[in-house]
């Protein structure tokens, strides 16, 4: 009897009560981080001023890693380090490459690198 009350009473309960909806947030590009961001606009003006068609860098976020660090290049401090995969794109094809960047304080940008896959 008393194991039926209680079922009773939980049910009661979740059927009086509202259901809650989850509102889905409209798809929208996931923003850069600060850290991906800056590299990317430093690689972007150096790449374009060598090599002109290069229209635009993407860096794949999701599978991008950007670690603290406290390590110092000589005397200048590396705080950051970004590594991910990234695609140059130009009027012709996309290779994916690597992409790696360290960034100094105040996120000053110290060196982009890509290499062939």
């Amino acid at each position: 009897m008393l194991r039926f009350a209680a079922t009773a009473l939980i049910s009661a309960t979740l059927l009086s009560s509202p259901a809650l909806a989850q509102e889905v947030p409209p798809k929208s590009e996931k923003p850069a981080t600060p850290e991906i961001a800056t590299c990317k606009k430093a690689a972007l003006q150096t790449l374009h001023a060598k090599e002109p068609e290069i229209k635009d860098i993407y860096i794949d976020e999701d599978g991008a890693t950007v670690a603290v660090s406290e390590a110092k290049i000589e005397d200048i401090p590396v705080t950051r380090i970004v590594m991910g995969e990234a695609y140059l794109r130009t009027d012709r094809s996309d290779k994916p490459r690597r992409f790696l960047c360290l960034l100094g304080e105040m996120d000053k940008v110290l060196l982009t690198f890509f290499t062939a896959r």
